[in-house]
């Protein structure tokens, strides 16, 4: 219902956009621009939630991890395949995206504000600049990429404490988040209307052209999610475990199908469950760990989705991406990727720290909500599939074992 209205609301922005372009009518651009304070106001909500957000779910994730000396054989081959196996997701989605706004019209939109890319440093500086003097001060200052770097490590020193203190930490951070994704899901009611004010002057000015430019958005997603699921899950499958295309497909059709159309992977889990054991051969211990920790921190095709929104938006404002951005966006959605909200659309959601890494207006999130509904589809199905290949993998690997995780206590 959520993604239907906000898909009205960018049917209406981008008609009465398009008819202002076509007619030249004073009276419609009036309008459509007028209709500018609507996505400011909209925006300005995402924002003042993003930050406290991002921080509540990346440390909930890395803490909920405990102590990585004890993961054990099986947790460390899982938890190393999933982190691996991101990256090339993410330099993937964008080297589709780059490829395929070759082929979208020479666009410049507007920004909402006077916004100018940063200066980028070099690697020594951006390396340094990892490291917050002052985390309270990056927050406040809206510097989200040392922030989450400093999250991810307390939480990794969190994960590292007795079980009396991890439990009390995670339970307030679990209750912040709680109570952030209500916020969130209050925010996300009135998108249709912010979606509809962000659009409307932004097509306005360009017309088709960004009708057309998001249509080879969505299509090079597409393409991408079909290469990375032939090279990093079939491909796999069929050397190391010997599962044909034909079976795996097969084996984790009831799984994919409720995916696809709830776009919820955490939804799927126990149909997931039953058939990786029964179709696919996963043996119980392994099913039982590793598919319930991919559902909470894998999800290749929301990085590879991220992946090629940066580029997407990049090119769309006008923004210089450099090879020297690559590393400050590349780490902000790998970890972003690894501990996504459990919110609509949450791929869009977290894209802002990668964004602000590179200078983006984080505008360009309203227009990705609009048209999310058909890539989320995918790549939630995409992750599924991907947290399935994990569990078939790392069964492969430790064979008869019985290492799961005997010192990691959960909560």
């Amino acid at each position: 219902m959520l993604h239907l209205a906000i898909g009205i609301g960018l049917v209406l922005g981008l008609v009465l956009g398009l008819l202002a372009a076509v007619t030249e009518s004073d009276f419609l651009m009036v309008v459509a621009v007028g209709s500018a304070p609507l996505g400011t106001a909209f925006m300005s909500a995402i924002k003042m939630v993003i930050i406290p957000l991002v921080m509540a779910v990346i440390f909930s994730g890395v803490a909920k991890l405990g102590d990585p000396r004890k993961l054990g054989r099986l947790g460390g081959l899982s938890v190393g395949f999933m982190w691996i196996t991101v990256v090339p997701a993410i330099l993937l989605g964008m080297a589709v995206s780059w490829l395929g706004i070759q082929f979208t019209p020479d666009l410049v939109a507007p920004l909402a504000t006077n916004q100018e890319a940063p200066e980028l440093p070099g690697l020594v500086d951006f390396v340094l600049g990892l490291i917050p003097e002052n985390p309270f001060a990056a927050a406040s200052n809206g510097q989200l990429l040392p922030l989450i770097v400093f999250t991810a490590l307390f939480g990794a020193a969190a994960g590292t404490l007795g079980e009396e203190s991890r439990r009390t930490l995670l339970g307030f951070s679990d209750a912040v988040s709680d109570a952030l994704i209500k916020l969130v899901w209050w925010i996300l009611w009135t998108a249709p209307i912010g979606v509809f004010g962000l659009v409307a002057p932004v097509t306005a000015q360009l017309g088709w052209g960004l009708i057309q430019s998001l249509a080879v958005f969505v299509l090079s997603v597409l393409v991408g999610l079909a290469i990375y699921l032939g090279l990093m899950y079939l491909a796999p499958l069929s050397v190391i475990a010997g599962i044909g295309p034909k079976r795996f497909f097969s084996g984790t059709f009831g799984a994919a199908s409720i995916v696809f159309s709830t776009t919820s992977t955490v939804t799927a889990l126990p149909v997931t469950l039953e058939e990786s054991k029964k179709n696919l051969d996963v043996s119980e211990h392994v099913a039982d760990l590793v598919i319930p920790l991919g559902a909470s921190m894998y999800r290749p095709g929301s990085a590879l989705f991220q992946g090629a929104a940066i580029v997407f938006l990049a090119d769309l404002y006008n923004v210089p991406f450099p090879v020297t951005a690559v590393g400050g966006a590349l780490l902000a959605t790998f970890l972003a990727a690894l501990t996504v909200a459990p919110v609509p659309s949450s791929g869009v959601m977290t894209l802002a720290p990668a964004l602000d890494a590179v200078g983006i207006p984080l505008s360009g999130l309203a227009i990705l909500l609009g048209i999310d509904r058909i890539p989320d589809m995918f790549r939630s199905t995409t992750n599924l599939l991907g947290q399935v290949t994990a569990a078939k993998l790392v069964d492969q690997w430790v064979g008869d074992s019985t290492d799961v995780l005997p010192e990691q206590n959960t909560s």
